[in-house]
């Protein structure tokens, strides 16, 4: 009995170590995936393209009549379309840098992304 072997001991212990490392690797994955899954969510949640329709518009309005009637189209199509709550005003006009400029405040909030600008134009 002195002289027992227990090579067989080290292999059971290592396959242990093994699949404890594999465990744990493959917890990792799964953790970064989700998180990168979410990032990209994250990106692509932004508007991007309905602010750049809103910023038209808005100018087409600014540079039209500034008809009270299409301002509240422009605020009726957007929630309606997008259900995104719009507001925009334009200023009187003002001297900037020898050019006479309007003020206009535009405010888009669709739930997730909110989003004010002030331009000149």
């Amino acid at each position: 009995m002195a002289c027992m072997n227990e090579d067989g001991q080290w292999i059971v212990l290592m396959g242990l170590l093994v699949a404890l490392g594999l465990f744990f690797l493959a917890l990792i994955i799964n953790q970064s995936a989700l998180v990168g899954q979410t990032t990209a969510e994250g990106v692509l949640e932004f508007p991007k393209n309905d602010i750049r329709d809103l910023r038209e518009a808005v100018f087409n309005y600014v540079d039209a009549s500034q008809n009270t009637e299409v301002q509240k189209d422009i605020i009726a199509i957007s929630l309606e379309r997008k259900n995104a709550v719009v507001s925009f005003s334009a200023g009187e006009q003002q001297d900037v840098s020898g050019r006479l400029l309007r003020p206009v405040t535009i405010h888009y909030n669709n739930g997730v992304t909110e989003y004010d600008e002030t331009v000149y134009y």
